[in-house]
Formats: structure tokens, C-alpha cells, sequence
């Protein structure tokens, strides 16, 4: 595998990823990018650049010498940002979500098709080591077919949503986390949806991004039902991201007292009637000690390896930019259901 040059822009959740990529034997962090001048400065330190390799224009990174694009940027940059790395010929490593509108989403698609590079959505809640386990007994039939599943992400972030960009992203825009584990779980996508939750009891000024809670359903085009509870303000404290998912012959169901816990399996074949309790972990234990400096256990580590694999062996991404929009458009159409008091709505798959 060759050497592949990183660079990172958006400092804070784009050096996050940089901090694997750096460790990492095959690839290196050349750039680093963000209009806060003092930030890139001390960040760019911290990875020991030089100020040719510090950028506050964009455009000026991308005409730099790097194979990958990391974006860490908020999610009103992502569409043009990977639209303008495509077109320069660099493999983009996007955060979630894709995009907040449709009209984004559906030029990102256009862009990535045209281009040559990778593009993967890094979504890193698919990578947490006990979705990874899940995903490999669910493929193999332990809870037959699946029919139900349902994700509640409580994430209090009052301070980011009061004023800053966040104020705009309604609860359900913030999906992918909820949806990528069960998408990929049952290998499916969504076809319709409606939603319920539109005020704001605890701001003076109200906006949709500090919407006190929203709950979506959505249908996929196999027939299951799927719940995602979504809030980035309600005052639940740990912070709550649990999934639950049934089928044909069991059900699994993670901890609701963090990531890492104790949750609950049946599988008709393997346990007692009672079930088992199962432990609930989101770092990789086969992982090098090295691997948890992304911030979320181990999963941005094994992240980076699939998305680099992709690069090395010319295939697909695992979450490529079909499978992220599966787990983005779902919840722009979700909060729109909700603005309208609840009524079902079409999702269309502009991949398709």
C-alpha cells in the first residue's frame, strides 16, 4: 500500500480523524484547513506542520498535494466541499450527515458518480464494536428475519445549538446514527416515513434545531417498521444511544446507560426462554492500544481501515454514498413529515 497524504479540514472534529490517520503506518496528515486562524496554528502543531501546510481557503488545500480529504465541517459545507474534492481528482472521507437538503444531496450523488475517487460517509456508530457483532449474528439468522428495530439518541448539546449553525438542525436531520447500525443490520432502505415533534419549551427563541424532542417511523421497502427518538436538548444525563431489533426468531437489545453496559439477546435456537444478558462494548479488543485516539472507542480506527481498503483495492466503500444517503434523506423528509403534524411521506432514493 502506498503512503496516502491526509489532509484534514475543520479543526476539532476533522483532527479527531486525524489523530488515526497520523498513527496510522500507511497514510500521513500533510494539511490541515479551518478559517480559525489560531486554531489551525496551534492544531497545526500539534501535528508538527509547517505554515505552508496550514490553509485558510479551501480551494488553496485542494491544489495542495493530498490524496484523501477528511471533512470535519459543519454540515451546511459538506455538499460543495465534496463536490469541489471530487472534481479535483481527491478520495473524500465525509462526516455525518451528507447533507442538509435534498437538493445537496441529490448534486453530491451527481458528483461522486462522475468521479473516480472514493467517497465514504463516516458514519462511526456502524463501527462500534457491538453493532460490528450484531451485524454478523443478524446475517447469520440468529434472530431470523428481521421486522422491527428502533434507536433512541438523547445527545444534550445546549451550548452548540444556542446561536451557532447547529440552531437550523432539526433533531431527525441528525439521523444517521440511529439509521446506519439498523439499515446495515437488515440490509434495506426506507420508503416512507412520518414523524411527531415541532416546539421548544426550554429557549427563549425557538428554531429547529432546539426542537425538544422528535420520533420518527419509517417503513422500508422489505415491510419493517423502524422508531428513531432523536434530541439534542432534552436533559437526559449519560447521554443515551441504545438500539433494539427483533425478528422471526429473537431480538438483541443494547445498554440505555451509555455505550458501554450490559444489554439482552434471544435467539430461539441458542438460549433459554429468559434470554441472556450480554455485554455491551463500543472498542474492538483486537484492535491495536493506539486505535481509541478517535474519540469513540475504536470505531473511527476501523473506520479508516474499510475506507482505506476501499482506496487500495479500487472497491466499494461500505458505506458509500448510496448507503449514506440511505441514512441522511430519510430524516430531512422525516422533520418535514413532522412540520406538517404528522403525515406519512414518500423517501425518495435519489441513488436509484
Amino acid at each position: 500500500m502506498k503512503k496516502y497524504k491526509v489532509g484534514m479540514v475543520g479543526v476539532g472534529r476533522g483532527t479527531a480523524y486525524g489523530t488515526v490517520f497520523s498513527q496510522h503506518p500507511d497514510t500521513e496528515v500533510v494539511a490541515l484547513c479551518d478559517l480559525n486562524s489560531e486554531a489551525l496554528e496551534k492544531n497545526g502543531k500539534d501535528f508538527g506542520l509547517s505554515d505552508k501546510c496550514l490553509f485558510e481557503n479551501y480551494e488553496d488545500m485542494l491544489n495542495s498535494d493530498v490524496d484523501i480529504v477528511v471533512l470535519g465541517t459543519p454540515i451546511p459545507f459538506h455538499a460543495q466541499q465534496t463536490i469541489s474534492a471530487m472534481e479535483a481528482g481527491k478520495h473524500v472521507l465525509c462526516e455525518v450527515t451528507a447533507a442538509d437538503n435534498l437538493q445537496d444531496c441529490i448534486r453530491m450523488v451527481e458528483a461522486v458518480r462522475k468521479s473516480k475517487t472514493k467517497f465514504m460517509l463516516a458514519e462511526n456508530c456502524n463501527y462500534m464494536h457491538f453493532i460490528a457483532e450484531w451485524n454478523k449474528e443478524i446475517k447469520a439468522g440468529k434472530i431470523g428475519t428481521p421486522f422491527y428495530a428502533e434507536a433512541d439518541y438523547v445527545h444534550e448539546i445546549r451550548s452548540l445549538v444556542d446561536g451557532k449553525w447547529r440552531a437550523n438542525r432539526a433533531p431527525l436531520h441528525y439521523c444517521s446514527h440511529s439509521l446506519g447500525p439498523i439499515l446495515m443490520w437488515m440490509d434495506d432502505h426506507i420508503v416512507r416515513c412520518t414523524a411527531s415533534g415541532n416546539q421548544s419549551r426550554s429557549f427563549e427563541v425557538a428554531t429547529d434545531g432546539n426542537i425538544d424532542i422528535q420520533v420518527a417511523l419509517f417503513e422500508t421497502a422489505k415491510g419493517a417498521t423502524i422508531k428513531v427518538l432523536r434530541s439534542s436538548v432534552a436533559l437526559r444525563h449519560p447521554a443515551l444511544c441504545s438500539y433494539s431489533i427483533y425478528g422471526t426468531k429473537g431480538a438483541l437489545e443494547s445498554s440505555r446507560s451509555g455505550y458501554n453496559g450490559t444489554g439482552y439477546r434471544y435467539f430461539e435456537d441458542y438460549d433459554p426462554r429468559e434470554g441472556r444478558q450480554i455485554e455491551i462494548s463500543y472498542n474492538d479488543p483486537n484492535a491495536p492500544r493506539s486505535a481509541a485516539a478517535g474519540g469513540h472507542g475504536t470505531s473511527e480506527y476501523n473506520l479508516i481501515m474499510d475506507f482505506l481498503r476501499s482506496i487500495e483495492e479500487d472497491s466499494t466503500p461500505a458505506i458509500d454514498i448510496v448507503r449514506g444517503m440511505d441514512m441522511t434523506v430519510p430524516g430531512l423528509i422525516a422533520h418535514e413529515a413532522a412540520k406538517r403534524g404528522g403525515v406519512w411521506l414518500d423517501v425518495p432514493r435519489i441513488t436509484d
